[in-house]
């Protein structure tokens, strides 16, 4: 009987921190084979920036060489929202003979009792949790709880990953920065594949600021979008707020007929 572990995600793009939970399932919780099952478009997003094939592809880059990993593109040729519970299912119909488990990390595990029907994900696996540094949820409480609740255990792995953003590695690379965190070889395919074009005002700004004042720029906007999560904004909103705020750093004023510096405002 071998330890099948499911491991899914949006993984866009895929980054170092992915690739260590997958070597800590390996390792730490002695799985057999790791299947990387990257979503068409979760349950709660409407959009997902890059494409299934560019996100195939980028994990096929990211675990060449790792024996006991396999990507799946069953969600991917689902082409539509992406249930844990059918992936699961799928699964279990593949190997039912042995042990399988599906990967949840430290939200994920304190929200599990809102996904869709998870009582048919614990009847069809179970669960194996990864910690994550940053998130201060009680895994012992949650782990309690669904135990109570749907008379499953959780195993809970030693692993801590590092709280790495997918959404700030696309703004570095939006703004055509290198960002820390990700495959070499996985960077490369991004930038000669354009998987992360700019924007019209990431475009408009690479024309009009210098780099440093770019890369400041870049750092405004990740900033901005963690605050954005934190107090519930409309995180697009925000995004195009803290791009454009040096937009005119450059410019002079003699353009613009009606402005006026602050020092010549009236009291």
């Amino acid at each position: 009987m071998k330890k099948i572990v499911i491991f899914g995600g949006t993984f866009d793009p895929v980054h170092l921190e992915h690739a260590n939970a997958v070597k800590a399932l390996i390792t730490e919780f002695r799985a057999d084979k790791v299947i990387i099952v990257p979503t068409f478009l979760p349950p709660h997003k409407n959009l997902v920036p890059s494409s299934g094939t560019d996100r195939l592809n980028m994990l096929k880059i990211a675990f060449r060489g790792e024996e006991k990993a396999e990507i799946s593109d069953f969600e991917i040729n689902g082409r539509g929202k992406s249930y844990t519970y059918i992936t699961v299912e799928r699964f279990r119909e593949e190997y039912p003979a042995d042990d399988l488990y599906f990967c949840v990390g430290g939200d994920m595990l304190n929200d599990f009792k809102t996904w869709r029907f998870p009582e048919r994900i614990l009847a069809a696996a179970n669960l194996v949790a990864l910690k994550r540094d940053g998130f201060s949820s009680d895994f012992n409480s949650d782990a309690k709880y669904i135990e109570q609740k749907f008379g499953k255990k959780v195993e809970i792995l030693n692993y801590s990953g590092k709280d790495v953003s997918s959404t700030e590695i696309r703004t570095y690379l939006a703004f055509d920065f290198k960002p820390d965190g990700i495959d070499p070889e996985v960077y490369g395919y991004i930038k000669e594949n354009g998987v992360y074009p700019p924007d019209k005002y990431q475009k408009y700004l690479s024309e009009h600021l210098t780099e440093k004042r770019l890369y400041h720029t870049a750092n405004v906007v990740t900033a901005a979008l963690k605050k954005a999560k934190q107090l519930g904004l409309d995180a697009e909103k925000v995004r195009v707020a803290a791009t454009l705020h040096d937009c005119a750093k450059y410019d002079d004023p003699k353009k613009y007929k009606d402005f006026s510096m602050p020092c010549d405002l009236p009291a």
